[in-house]
């Protein structure tokens, strides 16, 4: 009996343990759809500087115990995000909705591009969303009114276009909503109706209901400036600070606004129609007087005066339409925007000279989404384009540049610029410079691209920081920067006009698979739209223009800068360090202290080189030193110092084998 008894605890025994295990088994493995969103999102970033998905492991079951990732209690459902001020690079995946269970969602501080997906509308629980200080583009989503629970919602410091949702009144939980520092146009969407007050803490309604922003009776804080948003301040948002309000185009007294100029004009004052009608009946009753009062003679000279003007103004007209028909060139319509100094009409014609691109090699759409996989092989970025790898069947590799522009900012100066810059580019030819192969140019759907032979290796910058810096031995480098300097020579003093880097950095110099330099410009854009929006406003909005080449601001030369580019760039290759990092402040700066001393110049060196060459060195500082003058004007040129470093830099065979007897016997010593 005993031994019966014995038996059936242990059966008992078991049957609970096995209970127990299941319940954990359950309790540690996440629903497979959220570790599948989390690694979409980690997909989708493409440059993650500090490193924080070093942790993330995309085979892992259990991603609670990763960067940025937080898990419930029971670690069955993510119910966290929370990755701020790691500088990512890349877009949202809308794949983030899968996690049903989120609660908060808190991406701040980032250089994320792209628009917001609207599938975040979908996450019912999620109480924080907060993706300020980014460089999102596009409208807010409408589906943001559909977040039942939320909170905090802040997209401050963005570039979002479009007007506010007036959905975002239905987010009856809301207490903080952060707007400003966008670029959002049209009228605050709020109206409290005739019997709707504000009070201290929200508002009260009384018989009216009240729509939009004016619904949200938990919000506490507000915060809609620096946009463009026109119209009154609601009077159920009198209570919020008049900071609040300021920098846009409201027709306000006490927050500071924007001028007219940027808010595109004065809106039409409100007026009586009576009162409109009496003025003009007024109007015109004083001018039938001034006009039955005027002697005939005067009347008869300014009806000849008028016809002669008009002959000579018809003559002109005529004129130019001829001079323009005689020139070679192609008619391209072209819708504006709406937000351009001189309102130009919706469809503008553009003369260019046909001759200016018949050499260079035009790609459909089609093919470069073939080569670059989609468009989604990306190498690179920055806030005006993307840069993408690719491969042609049966041709060579290729990097791609997109530029980050919608039609409806893109105008006649962008165009006509940018097959400038086509052929700009088209006739460099140099061994250490990036090739172009071509452009692509399609408006369904809108698409701009330069299309350049790709360097395998990747760039310097990766090299130098990324952890591959043991790849590039002394000789190495210095074979890098003579063909830097080789490059930027060819571009200043043998092409006819020069040509310029827009910013010459370790970013710009791509490296072939024997790490041979290729100086890239991928960041012409950066200037380019400003001087767009400075040129759009000389820009004629009475029809059909003609723009020849000759008279579009040529390419902003800056061959001082490149100079000096140059000096900070040489630093960066010999000592291993950036240009400038938080920690260890400016490379220039720190490097003085030893440029000038030769006891102490090779503390400049990388510490991962074990072996330079001591004369090479003081050739590099004494070339930084001319480059980083602060007399600009008495800067030696790129021709004199390519020269410099050509005659004193040694990167024969005999060097190399130098440096490897020195090892060996460094070596053998330490042995």
């Amino acid at each position: 009996m005993s031994t019966r008894r014995v038996k059936m605890r242990n059966w008992v025994l078991i049957g609970v343990l096995v209970t127990v295990g299941l319940v954990f088994l359950k309790c540690d493995a996440l629903p497979a759809n959220e570790v599948h969103a989390l690694n979409n999102f980690r997909e989708a970033i493409y440059e993650d500087p500090h490193l924080v998905f070093s942790n993330w492991n995309a085979v892992d079951s259990d991603p609670c115990g990763w960067s940025g990732i937080f898990c419930s209690m029971a670690r069955d459902h993510v119910i966290k995000i929370n990755i701020s001020g790691a500088s990512l690079k890349g877009f949202i995946s809308p794949n983030l909705h899968l996690i049903s269970y989120l609660e908060e969602l808190i991406l701040h501080g980032n250089v994320l591009i792209g628009t917001i997906p609207k599938e975040i509308g979908l996450l019912k629980n999620l109480k924080v969303l907060d993706l300020g200080s980014n460089q999102l583009a596009g409208p807010i989503p409408l589906e943001l009114g559909n977040l039942s629970n939320i909170i905090k919602i802040n997209l401050q410091s963005n570039g979002l276009t479009g007007k506010l949702p007036s959905e975002l009144g239905k987010l009856i939980y809301l207490q903080e909503l952060r707007v400003d520092r966008n670029k959002l146009k049209g009228p605050l969407p709020a109206s409290n109706g005739s019997n709707f007050t504000s009070s201290a803490y929200g508002m009260n309604a009384s018989g009216a209901k009240p729509t939009g922003l004016c619904r949200l009776s938990q919000l506490r804080v507000a915060d809609f400036s620096f946009n463009f948003f026109f119209g009154s301040i609601p009077k159920c948002l009198d209570y919020l600070s008049k900071t609040s309000f300021q920098g846009n185009c409201l027709q306000a007294k006490d927050p500071r606004q924007r001028s007219t100029a940027l808010c595109g004009g004065t809106p039409p004052a409100k007026s009586n129609p009576a009162q409109s009608n009496n003025k003009h009946r007024t109007v015109e009753g004083r001018a039938k007087h001034k006009s039955a009062s005027k002697p005939t003679w005067l009347f008869v000279l300014e009806l000849v005066t008028g016809v002669i003007a008009g002959s000579l103004f018809l003559v002109a007209i005529l004129a130019a339409i001829q001079k323009c028909k005689n020139r070679s060139s192609i008619i391209i319509p072209w819708k504006k925007s709406a937000s351009m100094k001189d309102h130009l009409k919706d469809h503008m014609e553009v003369y260019v000279d046909t001759e200016m691109l018949k050499d260079v090699v035009r790609y459909s759409r089609q093919e470069l989404e073939v080569a670059c996989e989609d468009f989604s092989n990306i190498i690179g970025s920055s806030p005006d384009s993307l840069v993408y790898k690719g491969t042609v069947k049966g041709g060579p590799e290729l990097a791609v540049i997109s530029i980050c522009v919608k039609e409806e900012q893109w105008n006649t100066y962008l165009e006509v610029y940018f097959q400038k810059e086509v052929a700009e580019l088209a006739r460099i030819n140099h061994e250490n410079t990036a090739k172009l192969l071509g452009y692509c140019r399609e408006s369904s759907p809108f698409t701009r691209m330069l299309v350049f032979e790709y360097a395998s290796n990747g760039t310097l910058y990766e090299h130098l920081h990324y952890g591959e810096g043991c790849q590039l031995s002394w000789t190495r480098r210095m074979k890098i920067v003579l063909g830097i300097a080789k490059g930027l020579k060819y571009l200043h003093s043998e092409l006819d006009p020069p040509f310029t880097i827009s910013e010459l950095n370790s970013n710009a110099v791509y490296l072939t698979e024997d790490f041979s330099p290729k100086l890239v410009d991928f960041e012409s854009w950066k200037t380019t739209f400003a001087r767009s929006e400075k040129n759009s406003g000389a820009i004629s909005g009475e029809g059909t223009m003609c723009v020849l080449p000759n008279s579009l601001q040529s390419r902003h030369l800056d061959m001082q800068g490149n100079i000096y580019a140059f000096g900070v760039l040489l630093l960066e290759i010999i000592s291993g360090r950036p240009p400038y990092c938080k920690d260890k402040g400016c490379l220039v700066d720190w490097a003085k202290e030893f440029l000038e001393l030769p006891e102490v110049l090779p503390y400049v060196v990388d510490p991962e080189l074990k072996h330079f060459r001591y004369e090479d060195l003081k050739v590099i500082s004494e070339v930084v030193n001319l480059c980083i003058c602060p007399n600009s004007s008495s800067r030696t040129s790129m021709k004199d110092l390519c020269a410099m470093l050509e005659i004193d830099i040694d990167t024969s065979i005999t060097a190399e084998l130098k440096a490897s007897s020195l090892a060996w016997a460094e070596l053998a010593l330490s042995s």
